[in-house]
């Protein structure tokens, strides 16, 4: 299956993608994902108090509160996406403002976590894509995700690892 973001986000100048095979079905996978700590470890709960992130709660309820709007969502796939102008997070009334978000000074981040079916169960996927318009705009997020890419990863692996803990006690 093509990533969910190929949809929402063609033209990502950074992508970055991890996953995990665990013993479920895709939407039990997907699911168990959603429901799971955002913060699952003490080190997740280090890098978001670090960042003066205050996301509580599971996974899927949390980065909706953090300010992500809901882009798509199914049992097999769940899309959130961000859009920052001057440094601050914009809202957005819908998923149909998001292709239209695309004057310069705009940065756009889509996460999707989505399952397929995989010889073990399922195949538990989560890719990030990040695009900016206008040249500084892209050059300060550069220089931000310099420092902040490998913490990003970081967190979607522990995410994973978390839901793949949980699906023994859940199915």
């Amino acid at each position: 299956m093509a990533s969910p973001l190929d949809t929402w986000l063609q033209s990502a100048r950074v992508r970055t993608r991890h996953e995990v095979e665990v013993p479920a079905s895709p939407p039990d996978a997907l699911a168990i994902l959603l429901g799971a700590p955002v913060a699952p470890d003490r080190l997740v709960a280090i890098l978001f108090a670090l960042r003066r992130l205050r996301l509580t709660g599971p996974i899927g309820q949390a980065l909706q509160a953090g300010g992500f709007l809901l882009l798509e969502h199914s049992p097999q796939v769940h899309v959130v996406g961000l859009l920052v102008r001057g440094g601050r997070r914009q809202s957005l009334a819908g998923p149909a403002e998001w292709p239209r978000a695309t004057e310069d000074g705009t940065l756009r981040m889509a996460a999707a976590f989505w399952t397929e079916v995989s010889a073990r169960g399922a195949r538990l996927r989560t890719e990030t894509r990040v695009d900016g318009r206008g040249p500084l705009t892209w050059l300060l997020f550069r220089l931000y995700w310099l420092v902040v890419a490998p913490f990003s990863s970081l967190i979607r692996r522990r995410w994973l690892r978390a839901a793949a803990a949980r699906i023994p006690a859940a199915t």
